[in-house]
């Protein structure tokens, strides 16, 4: 048995400059973090005594003879890129719920990969690991996402993540002191809102707009050095992130007309007014989780002012995905 834990993440800046449509004309930067809020695969060989090969449980059950069966997107192309033909059974569990603008999918792509690469006993590096994922999401699914979630997925922890014209990239870590990381972290708010959303869909209508919207996604990326230099140098820095992230979330509203939606914006408005210094909505929009900079001075107005919705505490992570049960011969 394979069990992987893969930690989800917070996108701050430049989302959108990680599309391959955009970066491999343009560049693009991004800064994120993962989170202590985890996505877990278990993973075992299926012994030859049931009336199925392979067995996927998350929030449906899966009981199939081929893996072409398989209706789970990420598990079958997986599976067919890594030509597995061995019966296994396959567990999904999770600390958020998927579709919740936390790069889920991408956390589940990326502790798959890397359970069953244990499974049959290869070590891979972060660096696979996430240009794998980002293949197997991107090439083989077919889906319309960007290439920072499996990034972040794999690697782990603050950085700052640089995509290239010739479609490769570099992670340089966020130095900070612990202090100035911890008041970061203390002046975070996470909120679910209830809402579910699908990516894919709003990210197409991005993408379809990009050739018209060069000036909001160049300051986007833009947006990604000058936070760098507000967590090294800023004497507010609390005060100054939560600026600049309001900034990049009102151009980002700009990217499509599915980023945001009547809901979300009263909800913003609403923690801004109970002291909310900026904020924004995870992932591609319209829906799942939302991030706020308050100083703790106003957090519990805030949120008394969001009670309807889950407030999510958290800390930073900075392990990426890995291995935390290796029994490849069964558990003894």
């Amino acid at each position: 048995m394979i069990v992987s834990m893969t930690p989800f993440r917070i996108s701050f800046f430049g989302g959108g400059t990680d599309y391959p449509t955009w970066y491999k004309l343009n560049g693009g930067s991004v800064i994120s973090t993962t989170i202590n809020k985890y996505c877990y695969i278990t993973c075992r060989y299926l012994p030859p005594f049931f009336n199925h090969r392979h067995r996927v449980v998350y929030s449906r059950i899966e009981n199939v003879m081929d893996a072409s069966e398989i209706q789970h997107p990420s598990v079958r192309a997986v599976m067919k890129w890594l030509n597995w033909q061995k019966g296994i059974e396959i567990h999904h569990d999770g600390d958020l719920p998927a579709r919740s603008g936390l790069g889920s999918s991408s956390s589940f792509t990326v502790g798959l990969f890397n359970a069953l690469s244990a499974l049959e006993g290869r070590l891979i590096s972060n660096r696979e690991l996430a240009a794998q994922a980002i293949h197997i999401e991107q090439e083989v699914i077919r889906e319309n996402v960007g290439s920072q979630d499996q990034i972040a997925a794999a690697f782990g922890g603050f950085n700052k993540i640089d995509f290239k014209r010739d479609g490769s990239f570099d992670v340089t870590p966020i130095i900070l002191p612990q202090d100035k990381k911890v008041a970061l972290e203390n002046n975070l708010m996470l909120f679910f809102t209830g809402l579910s959303r699908n990516a894919s869909d709003i990210a197409k209508s991005k993408i379809a707009n990009m050739e018209n919207r060069f000036e909001e996604l160049d300051r986007i990326r833009r947006m990604v050095d000058q936070a760098a230099d507000i967590l090294q140098n800023s004497s507010d820095m609390a005060t100054d992130f939560g600026r600049l992230l309001d900034e990049g979330w009102q151009y980002k509203k700009q990217l499509s007309d599915q980023v945001s939606t009547p809901e979300i914006d009263e909800i913003y408005e609403a923690a801004k007014s109970a002291g909310a210094v900026g904020g924004k909505l995870m992932g591609a929009g319209g829906g799942g989780f939302m991030v706020f900079v308050v100083k703790p001075e106003f957090q519990e107005r805030v949120r008394e002012r969001l009670k309807h919705l889950i407030y999510v505490p958290f800390q930073f992570e900075s392990s990426g995905s890995k291995i935390v049960l290796y029994q490849p011969n069964g558990l003894g």
